[in-house]
């Protein structure tokens, strides 16, 4: 048997098991209390420091992710995700752009959290296009 270090472990089981990108920012950034992050099973198999370190280091890798996928795949990311939570992408969308500083990790420069907040709301903006488009007429 081979032990995973702390953030492969939770890379490959927890974050693995969660549809989108967009989901897993969301259940990363619910982790996180008063700065602090916490999962209960990260820190009964690696212990408190592992873990939380691990799950910071995660959060920034999906962030950056994110920052980097174009707004076409974060679409049909949005569309997964969505599906996923049982809401329409403009509800779920419009549900993350109400909470843009939450759901960035602490260690983010400036420039990354302006980005951030205009791809989700570029994604809110084509969410709501889309969903005019598909609309049927009365």
């Amino acid at each position: 048997m081979t032990l995973l270090g702390a953030l492969d472990d939770f890379l490959e089981t927890t974050l693995a098991a969660l549809p989108g990108l967009l989901m897993k920012l969301d259940y990363l950034s619910g982790l996180r209390e008063a700065g602090e992050y916490s999962h209960w099973g990260m820190v009964r198999v690696h212990g408190e420091k592992a873990a939380k370190e691990a799950l910071a280091e995660a959060h920034g890798m999906v962030i950056s992710e994110i920052l980097r996928t174009p707004l076409r795949k974060l679409m049909e990311d949005a569309e997964t995700s969505s599906r996923a939570e049982d809401k329409e992408p403009l509800a779920y969308l419009e549900n993350l752009c109400r909470q843009p500083a939450v759901l960035l990790p602490d260690r983010v420069g400036g420039g990354s959290t302006r980005h951030f907040s205009s791809v989700l709301h570029a994604l809110s903006a084509l969410a709501r296009n889309q969903q005019r488009a598909i609309r049927p007429t009365s």
